[in-house]
């Protein structure tokens, strides 16, 4: 049923205090945050960890008291099957496992075919969708006590695998970030879609299929609303923009290990968002918001191809029927609702104001979005306190957000806390260009261990994951 404007006005009024409560709290940029003034001022007196040291093996730049562990670096590290760690480490899922492990499942964001890449996933046998993609996931077994770490191959032959998302029942949801289709790039088979791994269970990796039903799109992220059910996804294209999308789960399904494998093609109902501003008026693309704060009402609409058999799914709607953004993201669950990035929007690529990233919040029992993160057009990219091209996202158990950046000039970790100031949690120093012209790669994978003790998080070229410990307290 649409939303009234009645309806709207009454909710958003609610959901205007969602940056000012919750176990995340304010994430609305202010003086002093690396966000709207980074032209003009640094990280917030009080705030953060304090400054960023120099790390003498040039690698991770950390603020005093922390510490970083290498836990694998593609071409370097191998598999428990002796074959090289795969490189473009992305999206990354933590759980608990036996005897005090942390399970780690990394995307490799390989595209194309495996001929273009020096260290591919590794065809496993059993764990194949397409032998002539490059991408998939390993696990990564971590030991408690600083022991041996093990890895191996969950899933392969699927092409970009991004970002993808966590599940209530304790596997992952790899989303590969392509719309290639069997004869393009040198693949065997359709590409685009949403696989399931998990990580406790490598009998129930086997003969990998997609999940059809989640739709064939550039996916980048996914979460479970472990109270409804709802799944939501991202779109990360472009031209047009891509979309928001909603999977509502057929009447009398039940999540679980494996089960949404098991639905037809065309199960459930999967449906992309429209915006309307606190006057009623259709909002065609979320960079029109300028101010933190905003708050949307959201409808849903049905997709006609989920499959996109003809057309890609952001092309089957019309003008004025559904709300695009630029890069749509990562996504995290949190606060009883969906964190999710645009990462960022040029005049050139956007019909509003341009910025260098987005932050918003959909909380679906009031059906609405709120602008909650900001960044400014940066004017100094190389600058050590800016920030732009928030990537991946992941709530932190200490308040906030975590976003991992992947803009122009340096690379950061950075901290979104509760009173709307930002910080710099940590500086990538792999310097992957020359002492000339020197390109630092974006992070990816930003997860906490499931005790909060540990954030991981992967430099993505060359391919590094590491592990960072420390000090770690409530961001008030």
């Amino acid at each position: 049923m649409p939303l009234s404007r009645r309806q709207f006005v009454r909710r958003s009024a609610a959901t205007a205090g969602v940056a000012l409560t919750g176990s995340v709290g304010a994430l609305a940029t202010a003086p002093g945050a690396l966000g709207e003034s980074a032209a003009t001022g640094g990280p917030g007196a009080g705030l953060g960890y304090g400054p960023l040291l120099p790390d003498p093996e040039g690698v991770l730049s950390l603020p005093e008291g922390f510490r970083y562990r290498v836990v694998n670096w593609a071409g370097r590290t191998t598999l428990e099957s002796g074959e090289p760690t795969p490189t473009k480490h992305d999206g990354t899922g933590t759980f608990a496992g036996r005897d005090g492990r942390d399970l780690l499942v990394v995307n490799h964001e390989l595209d194309g075919p495996r001929a273009d890449w020096e260290h591919p996933v590794p065809l496993a046998e059993g764990l194949v969708y397409d032998p002539a993609a490059a991408g998939g996931c390993t696990v990564v077994e971590i030991p408690r006590d600083g022991g041996p770490v093990t890895e191996w191959v969950a899933i392969a032959g699927t092409s970009t695998n991004c970002a993808g998302g966590t599940t209530p029942w304790e596997t992952w949801l790899t989303c590969e970030e392509t719309e290639d289709r069997a004869g393009e790039a040198g693949m065997t088979r359709d590409h685009g879609y949403v696989f399931e791994v998990d990580p406790h269970d490598r009998d129930a990796c086997r003969d990998p299929e997609p999940i059809r039903a989640l739709g064939r799109f550039a996916h980048e992220a996914v979460v479970v609303d472990p109270h409804r059910g709802h799944l939501y996804l991202t779109e990360d294209a472009d031209e047009p923009n891509g979309l928001l999308y909603r999977w509502t789960p057929p009447r009398g399904f039940r999540h679980g290990r494996g089960r949404l494998g098991s639905l037809p093609d065309d199960a459930g109902a999967l449906q992309a968002f429209r915006c309307v501003d606190d006057r009623g008026r259709f909002v065609d693309d979320l960079s029109r918001a300028t101010r933190v704060g905003t708050v949307h009402g959201v409808d849903w609409i049905d997709v006609p191809d989920r499959d996109a058999r003809d057309t890609p799914l952001r092309e089957q709607f019309r003008d004025g029927r559904v709300t695009r953004a630029r890069k749509l993201e990562g996504m995290w669950w949190g606060d009883g609702g969906a964190y999710f990035v645009s990462s960022y929007a040029r005049a050139e690529d956007s019909p509003g104001t341009p910025h260098d990233g987005q932050v918003w919040f959909y909380d679906p029992r009031r059906r609405t979005v709120t602008l909650t993160v900001r960044f400014g057009v940066t004017t100094d990219p190389s600058g050590t306190e800016h920030a732009d091209g928030p990537d991946n996202i992941t709530v932190s158990p200490y308040g906030g957000l975590i976003l991992a950046e992947d803009g122009e000039g340096l690379q950061h970790l950075i901290g979104a806390a509760g009173d709307g100031r930002t910080f710099p949690l940590a500086r990538n120093e792999l310097n992957v260009g020359t002492e000339a012209a020197p390109e630092f790669s974006e992070f990816a994978g930003v997860t906490f261990s499931p005790d909060g003790q540990t954030l991981y998080a992967s430099i993505q070229e060359p391919g590094v994951l590491l592990a960072v410990t420390g000090p770690w307290r409530r961001q008030r």
